[in-house]
């Protein structure tokens, strides 16, 4: 049993790039099982880009699950973000999950910083430091909620913020602390995530690996473009005993 998933992140679509991503949705239509999108959908979040986005993702003949980013949130109308991709067939997921054809199960979550193992942010000291902190956690309990109602052969895990500092090789490591944090692994590697996809790290690298071993994949388009000949998506085949990847057009 398996699944053939596609995946991308960081579309930032904005409102003038009509059939900007035309091909891509026709190379995932031909190539692909379903699609997750991992954040910073839109470029600034306004309803004119969310709409010209829209207009493209409704040409999806496969089940789509995204997560939104903080690109996304940038001008106050994430409920109309939201509303304008599900009437397109777009699944956002925030703490939640879908389930594509019973197989595979998506659960997730934007997710949020405070960086990783022993540098990770602790909450002590002045209360913006702890509701900084705090943010972190809750993202985090999200994603165990998300995955403890998953009953599916195969798990996956959709974010915007990186769970492991891997995939962010290549960023200024002192912004590291605002591209992602490890406890966002904890839940993944606990119930069992068959694979881990996430963007935001536009600079980072295509792959890395939880402290147990789950496959983790910068799918930020950016990180494609940069490693993959221009490509704009990336599949991975996700099986019950392992995700591993398989090769995917280049999409222009």
């Amino acid at each position: 049993m398996s699944f053939r998933l596609a995946a991308a992140g960081d579309l930032h679509g904005r409102a003038d790039q009509h059939g900007r991503f035309r091909e891509l949705v026709k190379a995932v239509n031909s190539e692909a099982e379903g699609l997750v999108l991992c954040g910073d959908l839109t470029d600034r979040g306004t309803v004119d880009e969310a709409n010209t986005l829209a207009e493209a993702l409704s040409a999806l003949r496969v089940p789509c699950a995204a997560v939104l980013g903080n690109h996304d949130y940038e001008a106050g109308h994430v409920q109309d973000v939201v509303r304008i991709l599900a009437e397109a067939s777009v699944q956002v997921l925030d703490g939640d999950h879908a389930v594509f054809d019973r197989r595979l199960g998506i659960a997730g979550v934007k997710g949020f910083g405070c960086g990783f193992d022993a540098a990770m942010l602790q909450a002590f000291g002045e209360p913006v430091i702890k509701a900084f902190v705090q943010e972190s956690v809750n993202e985090a309990l999200k994603l165990e909620a998300a995955l403890a109602q998953l009953d599916t052969p195969m798990k996956v895990v959709i974010l915007h913020y990186a769970p492991v500092p891997d995939t962010c090789v290549g960023e200024n490591t002192a912004i590291h602390p605002f591209l992602g944090s490890s406890r966002l692994a904890a839940p993944a590697e606990i119930f069992g995530a068959r694979a881990i996809f996430h963007g935001h790290a536009h600079h980072g690298v295509p792959e890395g690996r939880t402290p147990r071993g789950v496959p983790v994949f910068n799918v930020a388009i950016p990180v494609l473009r940069k490693h993959f000949a221009d490509r704009k998506f990336r599949v991975v085949e996700i099986a019950g005993d392992e995700a591993q990847e398989e090769a995917a057009p280049s999409v222009h």
